[in-house]
């Protein structure tokens, strides 16, 4: 994934940690992340602060002529700064020396006008800058979105949304106050020390030598300094991607928090996530005392010096009073360029962590549109080739990053589900109904074995040509921050108000939708919570039928609904499935008769296919599935 620097780890953090049980509580699932991959965790290896920092070129490079003139500006700004002390030199030695008041005068407006071009300039580099950076953090911002969009579900089964949301909102803020401040003033700061450094030694080269003694000192303790901050700068980051997922998962859950009355456990999960990020930010505090303590002092006692010994050469008549008050002038205009130098050490460091953490989202590839596995010459049937139905032939699916050695999920898939046919797919809790429903519109991608479409191996397909073949409704209906109508139109973006008012009636959702209070314009809200879990169930399902697509795929899609609004939606349905090829998973015999045929999974391999009443005749698994009864392997 990532290739960057220092504090990174090699390993994303999704894939370290593991996937992510749903249903775990809240303060067990904290207690396991902290065991499973703390976010303190020290990397692996260090990596060049420069590297990460280079990777951010593509999206500054079209903003490059702006940052190049904001830097220029500011250093011809900076130079503004040390030709003061030239002016001042100038008037002590020539006018005041002199007693010419008219002299003085004219020195004073000349500090006065290199003063206000001092400050236009900076004014200056401010708005070249400002645009700009704002333009490079939306188009990185954007690059993540669409990135993430499409990686595969198995990445979002991994990672925690707090890490992502983090990655885009706080990584990202840094980086532009990064590229407006910190890089800009690491190349002025380093040109006005330099050339400082030179004006100092060409005024007097003994005080000028004097104040460049704890130049060696300061670099070292800056190698260090940068060494251990990189560190705790990671660790902060990941730990604030931690507390973010803590936060968005007890917004979401809220209800089930306060349902078993779990707020105290809570609230201690998240103050022991919270105490360890305040404990990470002290360190990076005292790091950044320590060397501010160095920095600040160390010149401080060589510029006393300095002073002393100047004094001592402008009694003995060595030195003009009015280069002694030039030195001064220009060492005390160096203190902020080198006082900065652990704040912008320290800012480039997080900047750098925050790059790499951008890329490691971004380098996770997304699989190939045409599936990764080599197709045989045989493999691509032509779209025309008529209707064929689902065809799953030798399926073999394996979790990518499953335990090695582990049986796969689903073990030789050989299944045919008709042109025009509905297909009931019923197994146990942990049989693999869910994960072979979800190769079909290409959520995961078979191990092995191949996935036909009327005919077309959906490997040889574009994602998008799978799915706009192909509906979905789950078990867990997600609704977005939208109207009702937005949240169904999902299904088809171009679909008339008729097809809206048909999807509507078909999933029994009419009468509902139409009384609320803005009818289908209403805003659901986050997550759809504002409705029941019935009436999101038959949204999605109306999201679902609403294209009218040629294969729908529905994952248990009433589980939510009573006994009298399930029948009256299987009423409706069965008008829908006569027109297209449907795969069904059915927990009950009402659902079930829906159906053509059944097809039985145990164990990730279909053992059983007939109708609903030759299997309750002829196989005891599925009559104990379908009614309870004891069959004679349960019993064992």
């Amino acid at each position: 994934m990532p290739a960057s620097l220092g504090p990174a780890t090699d390993t994303p953090p999704g894939s370290v940690r593991g996937p992510r049980t749903k249903t775990r509580g809240r303060c067990q699932r904290s207690s396991v992340r902290s065991k499973v991959m703390p976010a303190s965790a020290p990397p692996s290896r260090k990596r060049s602060v420069v590297r990460s920092l280079l990777r951010l070129w593509p999206y500054v490079r079209p903003v490059r002529g702006r940052m190049l003139s904001a830097a220029a500006v500011a250093i011809v700004a900076a130079l503004m700064g040390l030709l003061m002390p030239l002016v001042l030199k100038w008037i002590v030695d020539g006018p005041v020396a002199d007693g010419d008041s008219a002299g003085v005068w004219l020195g004073g407006g000349l500090l006065l006008v290199v003063g206000t071009a001092e400050a236009l300039l900076f004014g200056l580099r401010r708005w070249l800058v400002a645009r700009p950076l704002a333009g490079v953090e939306a188009a990185m911002r954007s690059a993540l979105y669409r990135h993430v969009q499409r990686l595969p579900v198995a990445f979002h089964e991994r990672w925690a949304t707090g890490q992502l949301l983090s990655r885009g909102t706080g990584d990202l803020q840094l980086l532009r106050m990064f590229l407006a401040f910190g890089l800009t003033f690491l190349v002025v700061n380093t040109a006005t020390i330099v050339i400082g450094f030179g004006i100092l030694v060409s005024q007097d080269w003994l005080l000028g030598l004097i104040l460049a003694v704890p130049v060696a000192p300061l670099i070292w303790l800056c190698v260090v300094f940068e060494a251990k901050f990189s560190v705790a700068a990671r660790r902060a980051q990941d730990q604030m991607g931690d507390l973010t997922t803590v936060v968005e998962e007890s917004i979401l859950g809220i209800r089930v928090i306060k349902g078993f009355g779990r707020h105290r456990s809570q609230a201690r999960a998240f103050q022991v996530l919270s105490g360890d990020l305040r404990d990470t930010e002290l360190r990076k505090a005292r790091l950044m005392g320590g060397i501010w303590l160095v920095i600040l002092a160390l010149p401080e006692v060589f510029l006393g010096f300095a002073l002393v010994l100047g004094v001592v050469q402008v009694a003995d008549g060595d030195l003009t009073t009015g280069t002694l008050v030039a030195f001064m002038t220009t060492a005390m205009a160096l203190r902020w360029p080198v006082e900065s130098i652990s704040f912008l050490l320290a800012l480039c460091n997080e900047a750098s962590t925050a790059t790499d953490r951008f890329f490691e989202v971004l380098d996770t590839e997304v699989p190939p549109e045409h599936g990764a596995r080599p197709l045989p010459a045989a493999a691509a049937v032509p779209a025309a080739a008529g209707r064929d139905g689902i065809r799953f032939e030798r399926v073999v699916f394996r979790y990518p990053d499953g335990p090695p050695g582990a049986p796969p999920v689903l073990d030789g898939i050989d299944l045919r589900v008709r042109p025009g046919e509905t297909l009931a797919l019923v197994g146990g809790t942990g049989s693999g109904k869910t994960t072979l429903l979800s190769l079909i519109p290409r959520l995961h991608e078979a191990t092995s074995g191949r996935v036909l479409l009327d005919g077309v191996d959906i490997a040889t397909l574009t994602r998008r040509e799978v799915r706009a073949m192909v509906a979905v409704a789950f078990e867990e209906p997600t609704l977005f921050s939208a109207s009702v109508r937005e949240n169904v139109l999902m299904g088809a973006e171009d679909a008339d108000p008729g097809e809206l008012e048909r999807a509507l009636r078909v999933s029994q959702a009419a009468d509902f939708v139409h009384a609320l209070p803005a009818g289908p314009e209403t805003q659901v809200g986050e997550q759809g919570l504002s409705l029941s879990g019935g009436q999101r169930q038959r949204l999605a399902l109306a999201r679902a039928v609403i294209g009218r697509p040629r294969f729908l795929v529905l994952d248990d899609p009433l589980s939510a609904l009573d006994v009298h609004t399930e029948a009256r939606v299987e009423a409706a349905l069965r008008d829908v499935l006569a027109g297209t090829t449907a795969l069904v998973v059915a927990h009950r015999p009402s659902t079930v008769q829906l159906a053509d045929r059944v097809a039985l999974m145990s164990g990730g391999r279909i053992t059983a296919v007939g109708t609903h009443a030759d299997l309750l005749h002829t196989n005891a698994e599925y009559r104990h599935l379908m009614t309870g009864e004891q069959s004679e392997v349960s019993a064992r």
